[in-house]
């Protein structure tokens, strides 16, 4: 068929060996690997970006300039916390589970952060946090690191990957539009990749 393009004067699409569409959520197993990896090798931060970022499910925006007083209070690390998304200007409520709590803290620690500050600052003097770009780029290390495919992933994988094993264990789709953020289901049946047999089945299932 290429072949056959090319005689014809046809240009070669743009994906052609390329992986698009929603990128994959990571698995309970690789969760793990990449998180015992990043404990062994002593990364303190990236452990903290890690797990905040499978326990938030923000978008990558969002999740570099959260603040320590975005998840402290009293000087502690709350057990909940709630930011407004720049995309939808809707907030949205998150848990931070004992593991995360624990790395943050940390973090913090090691880092010298005061209330105020960016919880992941910037290495670099012209930015206060560090930028989305540079997220994708410890995103995509992380993957490297334990071989996933870096074509196959992306700081997306970060977002979906909690929703999708909540889904799995309780094909909950409220409870995910929630967790997400999300204003429409639809949205929602999109952003996991299910069948749309399977959300019909659900909500004929649920009484409105």
């Amino acid at each position: 068929m290429e072949y056959q393009a090319q005689f014809l004067g046809q240009p070669t699409p743009w994906n052609k060996g390329k992986l698009v569409g929603q990128k994959a959520p990571l698995r309970v197993s690789e969760i793990w690997a990449i998180r015992v990896r990043l404990e062994i090798y002593r990364r303190v931060r990236d452990l903290a970006l890690f797990n905040l970022a499978i326990d938030s499910k923000l978008r990558g925006c969002d999740l570099v300039q959260l603040r320590v007083n975005d998840v402290c209070q009293g000087g502690h690390i709350a057990a909940r916390a709630i930011v407004m998304q720049q995309k939808t200007k809707r907030p949205v409520q998150f848990e931070l589970t004992a593991g995360t709590r624990k790395s943050l803290g940390e973090w913090i620690s090691a880092a010298g952060l005061r209330h105020g500050d960016f919880l992941f600052p910037s290495r670099i003097s012209e930015s206060p946090h560090i930028s989305t770009r540079q997220y994708a780029r410890i995103v995509h290390q992380w993957f490297d690191e334990i071989g996933l495919d870096p074509t196959a992933y992306s700081t997306h994988t970060m977002r979906r990957t909690k929703p999708t094993l909540i889904y799995r264990r309780t094909k909950n789709l409220r409870a995910v539009q929630l967790l997400l953020g999300h204003t429409r289901l639809e949205s929602t049946v999109r952003y996991l990749g299910i069948e749309v047999d399977d959300a019909l089945d659900m909500a004929e299932q649920t009484d409105a």
